[in-house]
């Protein structure tokens, strides 16, 4: 068996750079992470163990510790302001690049545009993109696309969100609004872009794909979706556990990509596993 890894895969500098800033804070338990900082569930016991505490939904009621993580999704300015008027120190891991969305929709909504984001409603990054602006739909899929009633319209991305998804949502959008003035801004992030263009190119080469990442991360499931879209079968799991000996078995070339939530060790473990049941299947 042979274990082809994705040319780009795995943890983003975003997440990276926010798991660092957080190994620098003194006093964990001083600080309320305002949402789920990533979709991994060990990375959540081990920030749980040093003393960090989490709301996972944002926009309840704050929380009483004096200081407020923003996690590198990003919030609403509106939610910014609420933090700072109820006294806490806000420590922001806002990803660099979810932050250009904002300025993107903040220019859209300025042109006196109607904004439209294309994405996951309820997802934490969207919410916080349409937080500012009434009026703002989200579209997810092409039942959602109609005509908005609006002769200009703004079109944007969820930064995660697939580049060939976007650029059939936004000739839905058009063709569904065929007097407006609809410009489209581009905010799907360069990471999610080389992953997305690297498992591609990874299907072409494998018979099965292992996707390695938390249960309830939208970017990690969509590497599986779009794999069984072009007909590869997909083993999503956590971590080397998870993995199912039996559906492996029989294939000669297995590819492996991760999402952008995903430590390169549970990467590296799983891997490993793999290997090892190659090894003694050989043998066998």
């Amino acid at each position: 068996m042979i274990v082809l890894r994705a040319a780009e895969m795995g943890m983003c500098f975003g997440v990276r750079d926010a798991l660092a800033l957080l190994d620098r804070v003194s006093e964990p338990s001083e600080v309320t992470i305002h949402g789920e900082l990533v979709h991994n569930p060990l990375v959540l016991r081990q920030l749980a163990r040093r003393g960090f505490r989490s709301e996972p939904e944002v926009g309840r009621a704050l929380p009483d510790t004096p200081a407020v993580l923003v996690t590198a999704h990003g919030v609403s300015d509106r939610e910014r302001a609420r933090i700072a008027a109820a006294g806490k120190r806000l420590i922001d891991t806002t990803c660099p690049l979810v932050r250009k969305a904002h300025d993107a929709a903040r220019e859209l909504a300025a042109e006196g545009r109607r904004l439209v984001v294309l994405g996951k409603p309820g997802h934490v990054e969207v919410e916080g993109l349409v937080g500012d602006h009434p009026g703002a739909v989200v579209v997810e899929s092409a039942a959602d696309v109609r005509g908005f009633g609006a002769s200009r319209l703004g079109v944007m991305c969820q930064t995660t969100l697939p580049e060939q998804r976007a650029a059939d949502l936004l000739a839905r959008v058009v063709a569904a609004n065929p007097a407006a003035d609809v410009r489209f801004v581009d905010t799907i992030c360069a990471p999610t872009k080389a992953r997305q263009r690297a498992l591609a190119e990874l299907l072409d080469r494998v018979e099965l794909l292992v996707v390695v990442g938390g249960r309830n991360s939208n970017n990690t499931r969509k590497l599986a979706a779009t794999a069984a879209a072009r007909g590869v079968p997909a083993m999503h799991v956590e971590g080397a556990d998870d993995l199912d000996f039996e559906v492996l078995r029989g294939h000669a070339v297995v590819g492996l990509t991760a999402g952008t939530s995903t430590l390169p060790a549970t990467v590296d473990a799983v891997e490993a596993a793999i290997r090892a049941f190659a090894a003694a299947e050989k043998v066998s």
